[in-house]
């Protein structure tokens, strides 16, 4: 089996091919090798200057003493360590094997000068990369046969060998673009919502159990999770304001003439919120009511004391406002908006007061509001029929679901149920922000403006949560100017943060959306703006749109906004397209730092080394060509004999006959 495979055939001489390899360090033995060899082929690494070396000291004069007439070719071996990562070569070798350096690997000039010196052919091949192997045994029976040829000159079949052939070079595979490999989102996310609960930052609901248990939340959060909380906050409360004034309800009306009092009060005390004045009630006089005219006066009540006015949020002056529930739902009994002290700052600032039926207990209701922050119930809650009776009353049907599953033994169904609360929840904060429903938070940029909601950007970006929530002037205003900024890319990672959801529009700049992100230290929506900047790239590149100029823009942006993916892949980008970059947009190369025209020149493609040796090869192709055609110019022509037998024309078919054979047997 093994002398079948020898066999082969070149220049249609076939031919049994058979190595003999030498025995390395055993000096004594190795000149056994030599004996009867047709060709031999010297081998150095190109990654080992070293084995070079000892091609001329040690190796060929060795041949030449034992082989004198046998024909040496040189190869140069691992030759895909001229492009190889040589860090991830050196990784998988031994551990106490030498490592390689790039300084030591050597160009193909070094190899080809040696060659030339000894007047001997020059191959390079590498296993890795299945290259120049059969070049180099193929060329080896050439000059193996035309060194028999010169011995055994007479064998016709010989004729028709070919010296030894240029090797065209190796033109190393263009490398593949990177990945833009997106991280896993924030695992403390889903958590963060929890711990929003436990520690009510930017609350804006009292939910008061029992006339006296205060429970912190957020209408955001409530209303996005419960449609009965998303109808309780958008009710309007003026309604009720009418029937204040006549003692039913509990707001409290007063005159033109008095909020023009009381406004030049607050004027003349600066910015205090409390003014002391008489509080006044409306009364009317029974003769006018009679008449049909309704004249308010003022009439000062019987306990004098301290009117407190309420500030809104739209900075305007105004009192406290309410309803009673009552009759509209059988969880709530009232509803009213009040100056109330903030739980962590112990600011007064206009809050909803929810007051909640008193058949709810606090444990329960605790585990009802943890579902509507979170989406999960825990199985081992005891309360579990108060849940349901609480879940009932607000309508949450979902978590009575979960809170059957769970009695009857089948709490793996509620991760289905969870997740299509997400999905729920995810549509309905959607429609908050486009709508600009419940916001508690603007943000000047600088085509316009954006309305958000502070809980939401609290419990997802810790940037947003160290500026609400720590000693900045921030936490305590509805403004926040954010310069440099486009509404379109706010918006885009706004969503993101509500909804952990990449979305695009046609007027979003990718590249400033890269550095809000970065800005507001978002790496996963930083990888995602990068995948959707490359896919967009990638498609324009297939679409023939030169995308070169893009590249060279987004390049030292992205790698100062630490988007270094997206880096990457313009470096890739440049360096595949190295000549034509250069041809087109040469100012802009040359600004290049010079750490990345360090880049460049160390991985453009196709490599320096092979644009020289695929100069080589066409010159070194001609002067071939050319050396040919001399050498079929120099030799003789064939000529023919001719001649006559005899001259009488009765013998000119004798001769015809004999010329014909004679150039038969010639041929």
């Amino acid at each position: 089996q093994v002398l079948e495979r020898s066999r082969d055939v070149v220049d249609d001489v076939s031919v049994s091919l058979r190595l003999w390899d030498t025995f390395g360090d055993h000096h004594k033995d190795r000149r056994f090798a030599y004996g009867r060899s047709d060709v031999v082929v010297l081998c150095f690494s190109i990654a080992n200057p070293n084995s070079l070396h000892h091609v001329k000291t040690m190796w060929y004069p060795e041949i030449k003493h034992f082989c004198p007439r046998a024909p040496v070719i040189l190869v140069g071996c691992q030759l895909d360590l001229r492009y190889a990562d040589l860090e991830a070569v050196n990784r998988a070798r031994r551990p106490l094997a030498r490592p390689i350096k790039p300084n030591e690997i050597l160009p193909p000039e070094k190899g080809r000068e040696v060659a030339k010196e000894l007047g001997i052919p020059y191959y390079e091949t590498s296993v890795v990369a299945q290259f120049g192997v059969k070049d180099v045994f193929d060329n080896a029976i050439r000059a193996a046969l035309i060194s028999r040829r010169h011995l055994q000159f007479w064998k016709s079949h010989l004729r028709n060998v070919q010296r030894p052939l240029l090797q065209a070079p190796f033109l190393p595979p263009k490398p593949p673009p990177p990945i833009i490999i997106v991280p896993d989102p924030p695992s403390n996310n889903e958590e963060r919502p929890a711990h929003l609960l436990e520690d009510p930052l930017c609350a804006d609901v009292i939910l008061v159990l029992q006339e006296k248990i205060k429970i912190y939340a957020h209408k955001i959060y409530l209303s996005t999770s419960s449609s009965k909380f998303y109808d309780l906050f958008l009710m309007d409360l003026s309604e009720e304001d009418q029937q204040g004034a006549a003692g039913h309800g509990f707001g409290v009306a007063v005159t033109a003439a008095a909020e023009r009092m009381l406004h030049q009060e607050e004027r003349h005390h600066g910015r205090g919120f409390l003014l002391r004045a008489a509080s006044f009630d409306i009364c009317e006089s029974t003769e006018e009511a009679g008449s049909g005219q309704r004249k308010p006066c003022l009439r000062a009540s019987t306990s004098d004391g301290i009117l407190r006015g309420n500030r809104y949020e739209n900075g305007e002056r105004g009192l406290r406002r309410g309803r009673n529930l009552s009759s509209w739902s059988r969880a709530f009994t009232s509803i009213q908006e009040e100056m109330a002290e903030d739980p962590l700052t112990y600011k007064s600032k206009l809050m909803v007061v929810v007051k909640m039926d008193a058949s709810i207990q606090p444990g329960p209701f605790r585990a009802v509001l943890k579902y509507l922050y979170t989406g999960e119930l825990d199985e081992n809650e005891r309360d579990l029929m108060h849940i349901a009776h609480i879940a009932e009353l607000l309508e949450v049907f979902d978590l009575r679901m979960m809170v059957a599953n769970i009695l009857n033994n089948e709490a793996f169904m509620n991760q289905e149920i969870t997740k299509a609360f997400h999905v729920r929840r995810t549509n309905r904060v959607k429609e908050c922000l486009a709508k600009g429903t419940f916001w508690d938070v603007t943000f000047v940029l600088d085509d316009g403006a954006i309305s958000a909601h502070k809980p939401l950007l609290i419990s997802s970006c810790d940037w947003m949560a160290a500026m609400f929530g720590g000693p900045f002037v921030e936490s305590s205003t509805n403004e926040v100017a954010l310069p440099h900024t486009s509404k379109s890319c706010m918006r885009a990672v706004l969503e993101y943060l509500y909804t952990g959801q990449f979305s695009s529009s046609p007027d979003l700049d990718d590249m400033k959306l890269i550095i809000l992100a970065n800005r507001l230290c978002l790496p996963h929506l930083v990888a995602l703006t990068e995948q959707y900047t490359v896919t967009g790239l990638m498609e324009a590149a297939q679409m023939m749109v030169d995308i070169d100029g893009d590249v060279l823009v987004f390049l030292e942006l992205a790698q100062f906004h630490c988007a270094y993916q997206l880096a990457d892949w313009c470096l890739h980008h440049i360096c595949t397209n190295y000549n034509n970059v250069c041809r087109k947009f040469p100012r802009d190369m040359k600004a290049m730092s010079g750490e990345n025209q360090e880049y460049f020149e160390k991985h453009r493609w196709p490599p320096v080394w092979y644009l020289k040796e695929e100069d080589h090869y066409q010159r070194a192709k001609k002067e071939r060509e050319k050396e040919d055609y001399l050498h079929l110019k120099r030799q003789p022509k064939r000529r023919w004999l001719f001649w006559n037998a005899s001259s009488s024309p009765s013998s000119s078919p004798s001769s015809s006959a004999a010329t014909a054979s004679s150039s038969s047997s010639s041929s």
